[in-house]
């Protein structure tokens, strides 16, 4: 990618001013824009930006991308006319709220042949990288399961449940590691408070390829971001909470069966594996960039999002 292709944002919430300040750093911020023209104004002059109407954006040509970081329930119907419009999209998760408002965003970037990349930033983590290219070199043989918590306490509000608001992530990573959508789908939603989900598991089949399991929680005592591939002969792990030299491990395993019934089994040390630590939403950014100047395929794309949203969906949301 020789130069950047000017992106605009829309939305200067937290994660929208992430954007702004990224998309600057990375020189290709083209203008920002939010309803409350202060806060637009505000960050634009901070980071060397313009401040333009969503109408305006869609209007100008020289705006290629278009990043959307605001409430879910907008992002259908911006989107699609950013879309019809001739921009790429880099959508916040979730996509949507409903499978029909994803199923239409969907279509509208094939339909106009636009990149629509959903932001889900973990998957493009160097850990999930390095762990990654540990999978493709066999150090686990093939894999089995996965298994992925993430808990913690805190974000009590109406907008979204534990599910909705925390589940994104680890499904991103788990249906980065399979091969389509899920042909199995068992959501527990666990109420501590009392009426939304603060806790919920979600219980993945993917045919003839590994199970997955997804435990996240907003209640709880302790937090743990870990996220785990057991395949043959071991175990990787990625523990997101600690320093980057112990991120990420291989832990090796024997488990067998001998001719008269009983099980043999042994687990060896963890062993490091490097990790190169980065930003991952510069990288996910700079992907985007690069997604839009050479029309390659993302990474998370909006049909990751799609399916996404049909899980979080089979668990009443």
């Amino acid at each position: 990618m020789s130069s950047s292709p000017p992106v605009a944002v829309i939305g200067c919430g937290q994660w929208g001013r992430n954007h702004v300040r990224t998309l600057a750093e990375l020189g290709a911020l083209g203008a920002v824009c939010d309803h409350n023209p202060e806060k637009a104004s505000a960050l634009a002059q901070a980071h060397g930006g313009r401040v333009a109407t969503t109408d305006a954006i869609l209007a100008d040509p020289a705006i290629a991308g278009i990043v959307l970081a605001l409430p879910a329930e907008q992002n259908a119907d911006l989107a699609c006319a950013a879309l019809e419009a001739g921009k790429h999209v880099l959508v916040e998760k979730p996509i949507a709220l409903t499978v029909a408002d994803a199923e239409r965003m969907v279509e509208s970037a094939r339909r106009n042949d636009r990149v629509l990349l959903v932001g889900h930033v973990l998957r493009y983590h160097t850990a999930f990288d390095a762990l990654v290219s540990a999978l493709e070199a066999g150090r686990i043989g093939a894999p089995r399961h996965i298994q992925s918590h993430r808990l913690g306490f805190g974000k009590f509000y109406d907008r979204f449940d534990a599910l909705w608001d925390l589940a994104p992530h680890d499904l991103s990573l788990v249906l980065s590691l399979t091969d389509g959508a899920p042909t199995k789908v068992d959501v527990v939603p666990v109420s501590v408070t009392g009426g939304q989900a603060d806790m919920a598991h979600v219980h993945l089949r993917f045919g003839a390829g590994p199970s997955a399991h997804v435990f996240v929680s907003r209640h709880s005592a302790y937090a743990e971001r870990r996220f785990a591939v057991t395949g043959e002969t071991g175990t990787l792990v990625w523990d997101d909470l600690a320093d980057w030299p112990d991120k990420l491990s291989v832990v090796p395993h024997t488990v067998a069966r001998a001719q008269n019934g009983r099980w043999t089994w042994a687990q060896g040390e963890p062993e490091p594996i490097a990790v190169a630590p980065g930003m991952a939403l510069t990288d996910e950014l700079r992907h985007f960039l690069d997604c839009i100047a050479d029309r390659a395929a993302p990474l998370t794309p909006g049909r990751q999002g799609l399916d996404i949203v049909r899980i979080l969906t089979a668990g009443g949301g």
